[in-house]
């Protein structure tokens, strides 16, 4: 099969080398965000694209030899899946591969807010010694995660193993053992107003789509914290920071509806906000698993 590895994995000597190896011929296009056509690469040379954000910038009907997708992200939403499901070509994303750092980050994340770190942090630049006696603890919380996949199901067991109790919200009801119980998305509006901390693992979709708005705020717990480790279109930007400031003990926001986040944005200037840049799943330990999720989808693939 002819391959195109597009982006940072070009930078993955070993799994270019396994790939080549298995037979397959490999075209490397590091800019994701640059036009093959514009390169003088023709679209229609490629049987297997490995990428993340190439779609974005490349359009899927120019690709008439497709076959099969790699996405390095989990999230499937910047890809025509409607279309290439169409004409059968075969999409894998990276299930797996970032669920414990992700889920690690969501938990550092609250606990950062609890603890107060910044406090702390800032006095120890200061060599100020003061104490603060509003610390939270997260035990015998109420944890809500929204999206019961692999991500979702990661958050649930470090929660609960920190002795929280976790309910969970997704498409269908279902059971899991790392959560007391699981809720269809169309029951979360009562759910909501239960929870301590809202979790947001979900996927974008057309229906996910600013799915927490100035409504679904309103229905959360006074003094509650949101997350939000998915996508950033999964919320709607200034219903959020009015929450923050009105509404929620704090939030912790990997993800924006435009990234970077803009410099005049009002979250930056937020206290109660733990903003990071799109950088909760990183981790030493990804580019292993995620050369076994590759090396595997295309073995199926014969």
């Amino acid at each position: 099969m002819k391959i195109l590895i597009a982006g940072k994995i070009c930078e993955n000597e070993n799994l270019i080398r396994e790939i080549s190896s298995m037979g397959h011929t490999v075209t490397e296009f590091p800019d994701e965000r640059v036009s093959l056509v514009s390169r003088g690469i023709s679209p229609k040379d490629f049987e297997g694209v490995i990428c993340n954000g190439l779609f974005l910038y490349n359009d899927a009907r120019e690709f008439l030899n497709l076959k099969y997708v790699q996405l390095l992200s989990a999230g499937l939403d910047r890809v025509p899946v409607d279309y290439l499901n169409a004409r059968g070509v075969k999409i894998f994303n990276a299930k797996g591969v970032y669920d414990i750092p992700i889920s690690e980050f969501a938990l550092c994340g609250v606990l950062d807010l609890y603890k107060r770190s910044a406090f702390f942090y800032e006095n120890k630049k200061r060599r100020k010694f003061e104490k603060r006696r509003d610390l939270i603890e997260l035990y015998g919380k109420t944890v809500l995660i929204v999206g019961c996949g692999s991500v979702g199901t990661e958050c649930a067991k470090k929660f609960s193993a920190m002795g929280t109790k976790v309910l969970g919200v997704d498409i269908i009801k279902k059971t899991n053992p790392y959560f007391e119980s699981i809720y269809t998305i169309n029951e979360l509006d009562s759910i909501l107003p239960n929870a301590d901390i809202v979790i947001l693992t979900l996927p974008l979709t057309e229906k996910t789509e600013g799915l927490f708005d100035e409504y679904r705020f309103s229905l959360m717990k006074k003094g509650s914290v949101i997350v939000n480790v998915s996508r950033g279109k999964v919320v709607v930007e200034s219903a959020l920071i009015s929450a923050l400031k009105t509404r929620l003990y704090g939030g912790v926001i990997d993800v924006f509806e435009t990234e970077p986040l803009p410099n005049e944005s009002e979250l930056w200037s937020l206290d109660n906000a733990v903003i990071t840049p799109h950088n909760s799943f990183v981790s030493e330990n990804n580019d292993e698993r995620l050369n076994g999720v590759i090396l595997k989808n295309l073995k199926d693939m014969k």
